[in-house]
């Protein structure tokens, strides 16, 4: 049951990045220089914490889950950058695939500090 929650939760994250990507134009907020950059990590980084839910539910060593939700991200802000190519009034960006590989990347680190940490026996910490 908390496998199918999970994959939906993810789902619906990614399909709201992908809508999100698929909008010409986006409200400007930008608090500082290169915000969108900031945008894009956070984005990444939340969606790591989805993707680490989901694939949690597999039998893996935890280092591969590492891997395994750092390049879901990585791949899937790949895809992202691709299919914002297509939109008008929208550009693809290196920079923007860097900051949402980056966001993935922290965010699979964290995940996998919190399980690690969450895991060790209490007169281990």
């Amino acid at each position: 049951m908390y496998k199918i929650l999970d994959l939906s939760a993810l789902l619906l994250y990614c399909a709201f990045i992908f809508w999100l990507s698929d909008q010409t134009k986006l409200p400007d907020h930008a608090l500082v220089e290169n915000q969108d950059k900031l945008d894009h990590f956070l984005a990444y980084f939340a969606m790591a914490a989805f993707a680490w839910r989901y694939f949690a539910h597999f039998s893996v060593p935890r280092h591969w889950h590492l891997v395994i939700v750092a390049a879901f991200c990585s791949i899937y802000g790949l895809s992202d950058e691709w299919h914002q190519s297509f939109v008008v009034g929208r550009e693809s960006s290196e920079l923007d695939w860097l900051a949402d590989s980056l966001g993935g990347l922290c965010g699979s680190l964290s995940c996998y500090w919190y399980a690690r940490r969450s895991a060790a026996p209490r007169s281990a910490r």
